[in-house]
């Protein structure tokens, strides 16, 4: 059987993983693609891209059968969540579960990631955004605080999942985004302080084959990784 569809992306992309995660579960295959250059307007399967994507942003995702080509890796996770069998349990099987479900799809690019980004790139790539104590702590802080909101949900549930009895969409964003942390930011004292059960909600999710497959061994920090000053 051909693939259901192929993923445009640069290497190690927690968008790309999270999406694999869904069409594993799913029982959906898609090819990765990330033999290109980035950018570069000389090779030229990123020029074939290009025609697919103008907008010219991965991850991007382009069905088999030519029906779709999609950007955004929330679009593309939720789209790879509903094309196959296993689409009510990923997305929620009540009007209720669902909404909570994407409320915290969107809480993990838009409160753990867009806090997350800005000191990793401190750290890793200083030429694009140079290092800032100031800056790292302010963005480590927002971090902290969202964690501290994804500790509480799980207290005040079954401490497995975020919505439900079962793994959902929902948490294969939030992980994907705090297995990223765990290398980084979420350190020693963070997990101490705000999330002391964050952890063993990740290792959890990742004795899920289909979760471990896409993300990986859990790589944590004692204490978190700082860029360097001038």
């Amino acid at each position: 059987m051909a693939p259901f569809a192929t993923i445009y992306t640069y290497p190690n992309n927690v968008r790309v993983q999270r999406a694999q995660a869904v069409a594993k579960l799913n029982g959906l295959e898609i090819v990765e693609d990330s033999d290109f250059q980035l950018a570069n307007p000389s090779d030229p399967k990123w020029a074939a891209i290009l025609a697919k994507f103008p907008y010219g942003k991965v991850p991007a995702l382009s069905t088999t059968d030519g029906s779709l080509n999609l950007t955004e890796g929330q679009a593309i996770v939720r789209f790879l969540a509903d094309s196959g069998p296993k689409s009510e349990q990923l997305l929620g099987r009540t009007a209720v579960d669902r909404a909570l479900i994407e409320q915290w799809a969107c809480f993990a690019e838009q409160e753990l990631l867009t806090n997350l980004y800005p000191c990793m790139l401190m750290v890793h790539r200083p030429d694009l955004v140079p290092y800032s104590p100031e800056g790292y702590d302010a963005s480590a802080k927002k971090f902290e605080r969202a964690v501290k909101h994804v500790e509480n949900t799980l207290a005040k549930g079954n401490g497995k999942f975020l919505v439900g009895e079962e793994v959902t969409v929902a948490d294969v964003m939030v992980a994907g985004a705090l297995i990223l942390a765990s290398k980084l930011l979420l350190d020693a004292e963070m997990k101490k302080n705000a999330a002391p059960s964050v952890e063993g909600y990740l290792k959890g999710l990742l004795e899920i084959p289909e979760l471990k497959e896409s993300f990986g061994e859990l790589v944590t920090v004692q204490e978190r990784l700082r860029g360097k000053t001038e």
